[in-house]
């Protein structure tokens, strides 16, 4: 049987084994969890774009070179925009790792245990966040003017600030920027809030400022 015909055939079964499993994990695992659909466009771009490179490329005879090249490329990349955090950077390993497998299973590995392997992947993710993370966390981009309270020894006090205006329960502080000029600094605030408050998940485009000067 000619290749490209068998090649042919196995499109569209592998394709929607491999979006049915991305969606979940994008939209039921990681929005959901996460409160922001922030990175979701770039994690189901970067899925299919991997997925089809890997699986018409198959033939070319680069499958473990070519898989390698992808975890190395993707696995290094830092998007200069913001400073994407380790869990962000998981996902995008495993929507990497999903593609690869899906598009490179081939005719060697049956259709029945390539869905064993998502529904695997997917409850081993499911587990995994039921188990670490007890409430839902988001984070925003704050404008913060008291720049004082940025100093080494004023993190107690940074966060009573925070929790005080933010009206949450703060987690975590990153300084994202300084402007000496104009004594700002611009905070990454993570902070936990209960399941029912997703109804509405925050996107935040641009910094919070705290004290109405824009």
């Amino acid at each position: 049987m000619d290749p490209a015909f068998t090649m042919l055939n196995d499109f569209p079964l592998h394709i929607v084994i491999h979006l049915v499993s991305l969606c979940l994990i994008v939209f039921f695992l990681y929005q959901r969890r996460s409160g922001s659909r922030e990175f979701c466009f770039s994690y189901m771009a970067i899925g299919v774009v991997v997925f089809a490179l890997c699986f018409l490329l198959e033939r070319v005879k680069l499958e473990l070179g070519f898989a390698l090249g992808l975890f190395a490329i993707f696995g290094i990349i830092r998007y200069r925009t913001i400073t994407i955090p380790i869990k962000e950077m998981t996902y995008l390993f495993v929507v990497i790792g999903l593609s690869v497998i899906n598009a490179l299973s081939g005719q060697s590995i049956p259709a029945s245990a390539l869905i064993i392997a998502n529904v695997a992947i997917f409850v081993c993710l499911a587990l995994l966040e039921a188990i670490t993370v007890k409430n839902y966390q988001r984070s925003i981009l704050v404008r913060y003017e008291k720049i004082e309270n940025i100093q080494q020894g004023k993190r107690p006090e940074l966060i009573a600030d925070l929790v005080n205006r933010i009206g949450a329960n703060v987690s975590d502080v990153r300084i994202e920027s300084v402007d000496f000029m104009r004594d700002t600094v611009d905070l990454r605030v993570y902070f936990e809030e209960q399941p029912a408050t997703h109804e509405t998940p925050y996107d935040a485009p641009s910094p919070i400022n705290l004290f109405g000067d824009k």
